[in-house]
């Protein structure tokens, strides 16, 4: 097996499976991880190489020797996607251990632009970030190791498929910070800016990926729920509203990105 047009997908769920899906088709051979044997049962049924691998899980803790055996299967690959939702530094820092020690040549790593205040305005990957979340020590994990090279996208709030923001708020929930931005990215442009990404073999980058435009979070969320004929939410509005505003020039500019989506009222879910 060529190494080098293998990818490890940690974690398959909304984004992830859907993404190995889409690499499959394109000839990779993927390898996939659930923390279930259940789920890797089913991935299997789906003709990926499926892996049983909690981070959260100690990875050195003799009882669970099968965890530390799956990682290392897992990661006999050229690229690593990092997909999942944990936040936790301690579990990073064990799965960096083990990239380390395997063949592993690149890591794209999948954040979130949450590593951006509420009220930094417009946020562009260049920005000094005041406050160092845990996510952005986790991403500085990666970026600052030496033995891959690391490419970070901070994906918006994700839309699509089984994500309609319509019903966001259709439980009767309701819309906080009203006059707040909105910052989104629909499923299929965060699987083809990734695939865009692998096939440019842009590394050691940071990207935004989020839709090109930002109604407020009123008109937004309201004409959402209207179209899926739920009734209109009730809306708060804060004072002083939350400025932020991610902005996407980098990854048109650089990596001459197109968008399926780049308005998020014309969307398909």
């Amino acid at each position: 097996m060529n190494q080098n047009d293998t990818v490890s997908i940690l974690g398959s769920g909304w984004l992830g499976l859907p993404l190995a899906r889409s690499l499959q088709l394109d000839g990779k051979t993927v390898r996939l991880s659930t923390r279930t044997e259940n789920k890797a049962k089913q991935l299997a049924g789906l003709n990926f190489k499926s892996y049983v691998v909690d981070i959260e899980s100690s990875l050195y803790n003799l009882d669970d020797l099968d965890n530390l055996n799956n990682v290392q299967d897992f990661l006999q690959a050229n690229t690593l996607i990092i997909n999942i939702t944990s936040k936790s530094l301690s579990a990073f820092q064990d799965l960096l251990i083990e990239v380390e020690k395997s063949s592993i040549e690149h890591v794209l790593f999948i954040s979130s632009t949450s590593v951006y205040g509420n009220n930094q305005g417009i946020c562009k990957e260049s920005d000094v970030l005041e406050t160092e979340t845990n996510l952005r020590k986790i991403e500085k994990l990666f970026t600052d190791n030496i033995h891959f090279d690391c490419t970070v996208i901070r994906f918006a709030g994700l839309i699509g498929r089984k994500r309609h923001p319509g019903r966001f708020f259709a439980g009767g929930k309701s819309i906080k910070d009203g006059n707040a931005k909105v910052n989104l990215i629909h499923q299929f442009d965060c699987i083809k800016l990734i695939e865009t990404i692998l096939q440019q073999q842009a590394w050691g980058e940071v990207f935004n990926g989020c839709a090109d435009n930002h109604p407020t979070k009123q008109s937004y969320y309201t004409k959402m729920a209207l179209s899926l004929g739920y009734p209109e939410p009730e809306c708060l509005i804060a004072e002083p509203s939350a400025s932020k505003i991610v902005c996407n020039e980098k990854i048109k500019t650089q990596l001459g990105y197109q968008f399926i989506y780049p308005d998020i009222f014309n969307i398909i879910c």
